[in-house]
């Protein structure tokens, strides 16, 4: 290669996003910082990050952001998929309107901006896609099926785009994160039920919990599992920088303790020895 790699890096207004940008663009790649609302980027855009509006629900969007950077470096060479958000609600109670927005971003955006830069990869033969998924992509609990569904749909995804592009020169990885220390919790906080609409729930007292729950993991309310083996979003993007710069990288990338035993604990156990072992231990459960 004659000039740095270029990234795109999708919402990076704050956490996995913004600390990727930056570790990246240490490492020497040509970054592109985007966001729905670019204001967000200016931090980044006085180090020299380039900084592009892009809305991965938009199609123009999209295309827009892809088609300059190809047109300034002729292929975007790393893609990280990091936009998204988590939505909290039972089975029961969530609206599907509420359930396709979550699919929208975290599965439909993925896809979309990854068809748009796959043929300038193909066309180079080289590429390296990076998935942002999480441990819950692996397995769910209750109150955030859909979140964790859209998850293991970034999952199923990235395996059959692996093998699809693989003998093109593509690399397809999967970085897994357990909590992380990042305004996402906030807005995570932000989707669950709110007290009026909890109010006459069959589900109240779970939603009750469920809030406190969350309110301790990212607020630090009271100790738990999580909150206490909770990552940094700097150690996620070192990791993602890791499996770019790697000749080999591994498919996978479970990020932390809890995620890299959680994980390997599900896929020892069997469904009922999980529930009952780890989920209805460390969970709210209705």
């Amino acid at each position: 290669m004659t000039h740095p790699p270029t990234a795109l890096v999708t919402g990076c207004s704050s956490g996995i996003g913004r600390a990727t940008a930056l570790r990246l663009h240490a490492t020497g790649h040509t970054v592109f910082a985007t966001a729905r609302k670019p204001e967000t980027l200016s931090a980044l855009a006085d180090l020299g990050i380039r900084t592009l509006a892009l809305d991965v629900t938009d199609s123009g969007s999209a295309r827009s952001a892809v088609e300059q950077i190809e047109s300034e470096h002729g292929l975007v060479d790393v893609l990280v998929n990091n936009a998204g958000y988590g939505l909290s609600g039972t089975f029961e109670e969530t609206g599907l309107d509420q359930v396709r927005e979550q699919f929208e971003t975290n599965v439909f955006g993925l896809v979309r901006l990854t068809q748009l830069v796959l043929p300038g990869m193909r066309t180079h033969g080289r590429g390296t896609v990076v998935n942002v998924s999480s441990i819950f992509g692996k397995y769910a609990v209750p109150g955030g099926g859909y979140y964790h569904a859209s998850k293991h749909a970034v999952e199923a995804l990235s395996d059959a785009l692996r093998l699809e592009t693989a003998s093109f020169g593509i690399r397809v990885v999967v970085v897994e994160p357990g909590p992380v220390r990042t305004p996402w919790g906030q807005t995570f906080m932000d989707h669950l039920p709110s007290g009026r609409s909890r109010a006459g729930s069959p589900y109240r007292r779970f939603h009750e919990r469920t809030t406190a729950y969350y309110d301790a993991i990212y607020n630090g309310t009271r100790r738990t599992l999580a909150g206490t083996f909770a990552i940094d979003a700097e150690q996620v993007a070192e990791t993602i920088d890791k499996a770019v710069r790697s000749r080999r990288p591994r498919t996978r990338y479970p990020v932390g303790f809890l995620a890299a035993g959680t994980i390997a604990l599900r896929r020892l156990t069997s469904d009922r020895i999980f529930d009952s072992a780890f989920v209805r231990r460390q969970f709210p459960v209705p």
